[in-house]
């Protein structure tokens, strides 16, 4: 089982291959992948020292399993090229997701999508990974009507230059700025870059993706991405109108039951998620559950996840686990 890693020096590709070890998944041999300027250089992983190799070499060593996370322009131009030797490509970037031949997958909710036909594979945005893994189950029962979430997102969502925007920032040092403006001590409403509709397109991914994840473009999605000054994880007021009613208590043990998402839900101990706990963990946390008392049919919730692990590498590595479990690569 050769599996290469594409974009292994980045931020989240350190993740990815701290989660492959972690979840001791069967690989024969990494290809750990990067850009030309960093061929030659050494990775560790699980003990071992490997070089980063460039593209054509990786394709040249036709992995069974390549997993992409070096952003959407280099994942457009080469994952077809690993596609075409016969890899399964499952990839990170915004590139494919609203691409109506590819899967956009999150394994808990629709990896039986997927086929042995499927060779380029999306990845979720993280901040669309950690709702829908909520709100799937309870689509299901109660039928979701409308979404309004405003998101609290982590700088590592931007990458290493926003941790190091904020590193300086907070020692009062000047250095190289990932944001327009300073984010120590600061909120700026704006993740990603401004769409015709004077949304961002970080807004535009949770209205897009939760409708082709939870196959059911009806259900009527907005909302607004805030960046903070945070590391370890993205948090997310999520407003949910549903077309049936519900017990807030039936939520509750409907979550409690769902793969994956941890309910830390209890007023009375200050019991809520936050990113400080989220951090290296992979569940998704939800809390502050409670019935909105300004209409009918309708719940909030506070969700929180490690945007490096479920909202990234965590979910890319459950993807290669069911396709290799199922015998589709």
């Amino acid at each position: 089982m050769k599996v290469a890693v594409v974009g292994a020096t980045g931020m989240v590709g350190e993740v990815m291959l701290q989660v492959l070890a972690e979840r001791n998944f069967p690989i024969t041999e990494l290809i750990p992948v990067a850009s030309e300027r960093s061929v030659g250089n050494e990775i560790e992983f699980k003990g071992n020292k490997y070089k980063v190799v460039g593209m054509q070499t990786a394709i040249d060593m036709k992995p069974a399993i390549a997993i992409f996370s070096a952003g959407g322009d280099t994942s457009k131009e080469w994952a077809p090229k690993f596609a075409e030797v016969g890899t399964t490509v499952i990839d990170n970037s915004s590139a494919w997701r609203m691409d109506p031949t590819k899967k956009l997958v999150v394994p808990e909710i629709n990896a039986s999508v997927l086929t042995i036909e499927d060779k380029i594979i999306a990845n979720p945005n993280c901040s669309t990974i950690q709702m829908v893994m909520v709100l799937a189950p309870l689509h299901k029962e109660f039928d979701i009507k409308r979404v309004v979430v405003s998101t609290y997102q982590s700088i590592t969502g931007t990458g290493v230059k926003a941790v190091r925007q904020l590193e300086n920032e907070y020692q009062g040092a000047k250095g190289e700025m990932a944001y327009k403006y300073q984010i120590h001590r600061n909120a700026i409403p704006q993740c990603d870059v401004f769409e015709e509709n004077d949304y961002t397109k970080e807004e535009m991914k949770l209205v897009r993706e939760t409708q082709k994840i939870l196959d059911d473009r009806t259900i009527a999605v907005t909302a607004t991405a805030v960046r903070i000054p945070v590391v370890g994880g993205h948090s997310e007021a999520v407003n949910v109108e549903f077309e049936k009613d519900f017990e807030v208590s039936t939520i509750r043990q409907i979550l409690h039951q769902t793969q994956g998402v941890t309910v830390q839900d209890n007023v009375d101990t200050f019991t809520f998620p936050m990113p400080l706990y989220a951090q290296g963990k992979d569940d998704v946390f939800v809390g502050r559950i409670r019935r909105d008392e300004s209409q009918p049919n309708t719940l909030n919730m506070w969700i929180v996840a490690d945007n490096l692990r479920k909202g990234a590498a965590t979910n890319a590595v459950q993807i290669a686990e069911y396709i290799v479990a199922n015998n589709l690569v």
